[in-house]
C-alpha cells in the first residue's frame, strides 16, 4: 500500500482553560491506526493517522505553539459536514525538527518517502 501525504489547510485548534488541545479535522476514510502527532515547535505538525496516512497540519497558530510543546496528548475530532464522525486521543511526540521543508509549496510529493517513526 502506498503512503498518502495530505495537507490539512482548514482545521480548528481549541484550547480549554486547563490547556488541553482539540484538533478538529476533516474525516478521512477508514479508522485511525496507532495515530500520533509529531511536533517540532514551528508552524507545522505531522499527524500520523495510520502507518500509510500522514497529514501535515499546516500553520499552527503562534498562540497555540507553546501549549502544543507542553502537552503529552491531544484530542482529534474528525468531522464531515456538521457531524462528528469519530474522536480519539493521540499522543504528541516532541522533536527538534520535522522532516519537512520550511516552504511547503516546494514540497515535491512524488519524491517524498515517508518513514514510520520509531519509539513513539
Amino acid at each position: 500500500m502506498n503512503n498518502v501525504l495530505e495537507t490539512e489547510d482548514f482545521y480548528d485548534i481549541i484550547r480549554n482553560s486547563e490547556g488541553d488541545l482539540m484538533f478538529s479535522v476533516k474525516a478521512r476514510q477508514g479508522g485511525p491506526e496507532r495515530p500520533k502527532v509529531i511536533y517540532g515547535g514551528g508552524e507545522h505538525a505531522l499527524f500520523y493517522r495510520s502507518i500509510n496516512q500522514t497529514v501535515v497540519l499546516d500553520y499552527i497558530h503562534p498562540d497555540v505553539r507553546d501549549t502544543l510543546r507542553q502537552v503529552k496528548s491531544v484530542l482529534i475530532v474528525e468531522f464531515y459536514g456538521d457531524s462528528i464522525i469519530r474522536e480519539y486521543n493521540v499522543p504528541v511526540r516532541q522533536v527538534t525538527q520535522l522532516p519537512l521543508p520550511e516552504d511547503l509549496s516546494s514540497l515535491d510529493l512524488s519524491s517524498l518517502e515517508l518513514v514510520e517513526p520509531t519509539n513513539v
